[in-house]
């Protein structure tokens, strides 16, 4: 664990920044890249524990890696796949909900297993599905689990639950083409969360020739078939960019930085919680080099947000209304529990503890600002807590993260681009 001080913003902050590629987009680029039908060069790809963890899993199950000398990467495909390996799965969602699908084409059984906390994650639901395909799936279906199937595991139509996770969905779609029959994926639940997660599966796999289909609503069809070999770059992870651009909000100063078009991220959604709160955005640039300005023209204010489509800015959001000039309401993150940790349950006792008023809600957060006051903020091991810990601390003094390495999930130097990014101000 490695404590931090938050540093306090002695002025607005001003720059433009340089965001490293999406971990969403990067794992889904490295396991398509595994799966083709030959070696594809990746440009982009977020150097963080998640996509280590996810080169190493596609490792054990055939693929191969050869980093560039450029910073590029080169993917040969696993041809066949193969199991038999151990696949460490640590806190990634990834890995956990990704890679069990690739391991039900080889006959002999790979073991998954992960961080201690990674148990508690939810897998039961995509476990209980392959299991239904026709894959053999060890009890109980948590890790640690072995998965296996071989020709006997041939795809077809199924029905899960994935109101917990849209990671079963897309994990599901992912491998689907390399299925003999397919797969028809039905969501039984409500709206599932994070559905441009889903969006953004469907997306790099037509991107690759493979054909997906809507046969209903919230049901998906992968046909059998190639997944053509591509070189791409992947994009910014504009989730990790919102939270950094969030620290031009809290400090009344203004921040740029590379924004795709025609993304395949919930952009527009992000950068409409910002201006929720206050912030002005604006774009620049000519087609193709677009740039997002995100400034603050006041103070803070209250907001009411439905974050089911963004959820991984929940941390962020509680942070803003945190240092709000009036209440906010966060909806539709009930399933946020399942993340790293338990949001909801964290943010509470977090925020709580530097004197703002939370109460959790079914499926958000109800946060009433007051006086702050400087404390040790524990970040669970989870990532985006440590981001609202660093945002807050930015006008609040003596904020005291408890393990600011954990940003090396998605961001491996935070603190340094943080420390930048305050160094630039003014």
């Amino acid at each position: 664990m490695i404590p931090w001080q938050a540093p306090v913003a002695a002025a607005p902050v001003h720059g433009n920044l340089v965001v490293p590629g999406s971990k969403s987009a990067s794992a889904r680029s490295l396991l398509l890249a595994a799966l083709a039908d030959g070696p594809s060069v990746i440009s982009g790809v977020l150097d963080s524990r998640d996509t280590s963890l996810m080169r190493a899993g596609l490792t054990a199950l055939g693929a191969g890696f050869d980093d560039l000398p450029d910073g590029r990467l080169r993917v040969r495909p696993a041809d066949p796949v193969t199991g038999g390996a151990e696949v460490e799965c640590g806190l990634a969602g990834t890995v956990l909900r990704f890679l069990p699908p690739i391991a039900a084409l080889a006959a002999t059984p790979t073991l998954f297993h992960g961080d201690a906390a990674a148990a508690a994650r939810p897998v039961a639901p995509l476990l209980e599905a392959l299991a239904s395909l026709g894959a053999t799936v060890s009890q109980p279906r948590a890790l640690p689990f072995r998965v296996s199937g071989g020709d006997l595991f041939r795809g077809g139509q199924v029905a899960i639950d994935a109101s917990a996770s849209s990671q079963f969905v897309s994990a599901l779609l992912l491998a689907g083409a390399r299925f003999a029959d397919g797969v028809t994926v039905q969501h039984t639940g409500g709206t599932p969360p994070s559905l441009p997660h889903i969006e953004m599966t469907c997306t790099l796999l037509q991107r690759r020739g493979v054909v997906v289909e809507r046969p209903a609503d919230l049901t998906w069809r992968v046909l059998p078939g190639p997944i053509a070999a591509l070189d791409e770059i992947v994009e910014p992870d504009l989730t990790n960019a919102a939270t950094l651009l969030a620290a031009a909000l809290v400090t009344g100063g203004e921040l740029g930085t590379a924004w795709p078009e025609g993304s395949v991220q919930a952009a527009d959604d992000l950068l409409g919680v910002l201006a929720a709160f206050g912030a002005r955005v604006s774009f620049s640039g000519e087609q193709g080099s677009r740039l997002v300005r995100v400034a603050g023209t006041g103070p803070v204010h209250g907001a009411d947000v439905d974050l089911h489509a963004v959820s991984e800015l929940t941390p962020v959001a509680a942070a803003l209304a945190a240092v709000a000039d009036s209440p906010s309401v966060l909806r539709g993150v009930a399933h946020i529990r399942g993340h790293e940790t338990d949001r909801l349950a964290a943010l509470t006792a977090e925020l709580g503890a530097l004197g703002v008023s939370v109460r959790e809600t079914p499926d958000g957060l109800e946060i009433t600002p007051g006086p702050r006051h400087g404390g040790s903020f524990h970040t669970h091991a989870d990532h985006r807590l440590a981001h609202a810990g660093a945002l807050i601390g930015l006008v609040t003094p003596g904020v005291v993260l408890d393990d600011v390495g954990c940003t090396a999930k998605t961001l491996p130097d935070f603190a340094g681009l943080w420390s930048y990014l305050l160094g630039a101000a003014g």
